[in-house]
């Protein structure tokens, strides 16, 4: 009979990175063109706070063909859906390495 390998608690990774947003687009999205020649499409989500102490604006991309189609058809203060990832982007900007957070919208939704 073969040696099991014993799984240890502190090999299990419960990491999760998963969100779920409910907001009004804020302005029309952009299609932009990077210099791999893959496009990425983004805009802006508002989204109240709790008990309506202000509002977060929050960056979306769309990558796949259909988020970005959705993505560029969405008008301002429309309400959406937005499923995904956290991602942080890094690039290397004219003062040097730079990075931003923005959602990576895999399901964009019309409510």
């Amino acid at each position: 009979m073969g040696a099991r390998k014993k799984v240890l608690q502190e090999d299990i990774d419960y990491s999760l990175n998963d969100c779920l947003l409910r907001g009004r687009v804020s302005a029309l999205a952009t299609d932009r063109e990077l210099p791999s020649g893959e496009h990425v499409v983004e805009f802006r989500l508002i989204v109240t706070r709790t008990e309506r102490e202000g509002v977060d604006t929050l960056d979306i991309a769309a990558w796949s063909g259909k988020s970005r189609r959705i993505a560029l058809s969405l008008k301002p203060g429309e309400w959406v859906e937005v499923s995904g990832s956290i991602r942080r982007r890094f690039w290397q900007g004219p003062t040097g390495l730079a990075s931003r957070w923005q959602i990576e919208g895999e399901s964009i939704t019309r409510l």
